[in-house]
């Protein structure tokens, strides 16, 4: 009987081809290229933290999916998201950060929900967040779609739409409507799915009643009125021409429409097409510290894949650690998930997976002259590989077209008598003989044109 161990990985926990790593890299790289760009900082919490630290604010689903275990006499859980430790960081260190603080951060986060196609447990998050301290301009508000619209361009998807609202128009349209103020976390949360479940089933579970009898939320004259306000499509001016109709009614309606005019101003001064967002007044972000503004990206050709990145503005996210009054906005990229749907869809561009710039190929039994063109070519700025097993020569070169290195450098006799390399191009089999000079000349012009292409094809 054998002893050994069959080798599995855990349900929802991925792993890559190598090939599929480095593009999953790539994408990571962009990203972070983009964040900076913008002035954010990068910032890695631990994965592990006091339970009562990740869990204060926490309940309900977040307690069921959590990975929560004790090592001696320390309550432990494993993070789930990248926001509630951005919070303890920011309150831990107040007093040695500068003000408005802007962090990013691309990191694992751990779920233990149940794992299905493009949804894991384990999963990379890209979040950017800018905090306040005691206040925070709304025009950081405007700031983050111009951010998103960037890290899609970037990364090559251009077919996407910023879908932006406030959740002070939403609980102030629920004012309007006479929905108490201790049912309005209900009703956003079933406002939330309209594009999963349509209008007359977010009217049902509107009007559903609990299993104690209660009326949920409202009776259907009043969500009737609710969802065709909700629901009004049109240009963002006549969305916000609708608004103006309910001004003056309820305060926090009047600040939310004010706030969601000053981002719309804005955008335009970041640059922000106005084919890339538009107002729409049923995204309500389901958790409970959002305040303000809303966010969610979705592709075009792809609705069925959800919001790619979403965020929003919150009040006082820090308030469980400190009391001082720290608001922030701020997004998340699924980046796992992205990455997954892309690679599922064929859009990843394989041109950008090669693990490095050339692969020498020495053909004599001395490797000293590989080992001196390898050092010439990495000086050079390229990334160079050398193929040390003495395997038969299709054997060399399957090796090379298997990873996609672009180039081969051959080292034979002849080669290293003139002082000069073989160079194949693998896409086209043209081979020339020239100076090791000559040859990084061409690699890098080719590395040039690579890096300008994007990880993404659609």
């Amino acid at each position: 009987m054998s002893n050994l161990i069959r080798p599995r990985t855990l349900s929802g926990f991925m792993e890559l081809q190598p090939k599929e790593q480095v593009l999953f890299e790539e994408i990571r790289r962009t990203l972070e290229r983009v964040y900076q760009s913008y002035g954010f900082f990068p910032l890695d919490t631990p994965v592990l933290e006091h339970s009562e630290i990740l869990l204060a604010k926490a309940g309900g689903e977040t307690e069921k999916q959590i990975y929560r275990f004790s090592k001696g006499d320390t309550d432990l859980t494993m993070r789930f998201d990248l926001t509630v430790p951005l919070a303890k960081y920011v309150a831990l260190h107040q007093n040695e950060l500068v003000f408005p603080f802007k962090r990013y951060q691309i990191g694992k986060v751990y779920r233990g929900e149940r794992a299905q196609k493009g949804r894991f447990r384990e999963f990379y998050q890209a979040d950017i967040d800018i905090i306040g301290d005691g206040s925070l301009n709304i025009v950081n508000d405007a700031e983050i779609p111009s951010i998103i619209v960037d890290v899609m361009q970037s990364l090559g998807i251009d077919d996407f739409t910023i879908r932006i609202n406030n959740r002070k128009v939403l609980n102030g349209l629920f004012g309007v409507f006479g929905i108490a103020n201790d049912r309005a976390a209900d009703v956003l949360r079933i406002i939330d799915k309209v594009d999963k479940i349509g209008v007359d089933n977010v009217k049902k579970e509107l009007t559903a009643c609990e299993p104690e009898g209660e009326a949920l939320a409202m009776d259907p004259q009043t969500a009737d009125r609710l969802l065709e306000v909700l629901t009004g499509r049109g240009t963002n001016e006549e969305i916000l021409a609708l608004l103006e109709q309910y001004r003056g009614q309820n305060e926090t309606l009047d600040t939310g429409i004010d706030e969601l005019k000053q981002v719309l101003y804005y955008l335009g001064g970041f640059g922000v097409s106005q084919d890339k967002y538009r107002v729409d007044l049923t995204i309500a972000r389901g958790l409970d510290y959002y305040t303000g503004t809303v966010y969610e990206t979705t592709v075009n050709r792809h609705p069925e894949i959800g919001s790619v990145c979403s965020g929003g503005r919150y009040d006082n996210l820090a308030g469980y650690y400190t009391s001082k009054h720290l608001p922030g906005v701020g997004i998340s990229i699924g980046l796992t998930r992205l990455f997954y749907i892309l690679n599922e869809q064929k859009y990843l561009n394989s041109a950008k997976s090669a693990p490095v710039d050339v692969l020498i190929i020495p053909m004599t039994d001395d490797y000293s002259e590989a080992v001196r063109v390898s050092a010439q070519m990495r000086r050079a700025g390229l990334s160079a590989q050398i193929y040390f097993e003495k395997k038969k020569f299709k054997q060399r070169i399957a090796y090379a077209d298997k990873l996609g290195i672009p180039y081969c450098i051959f080292l034979g006799e002849d080669e290293i008598a003139q002082q000069k390399v073989a160079l194949k191009d693998m896409a086209t089999g043209q081979q020339e003989t020239m100076t090791a000079e000559e040859a990084a000349a061409i690699l890098l012009k080719r590395r040039a044109a690579a890096e300008a292409e994007k990880c993404v094809r659609m």
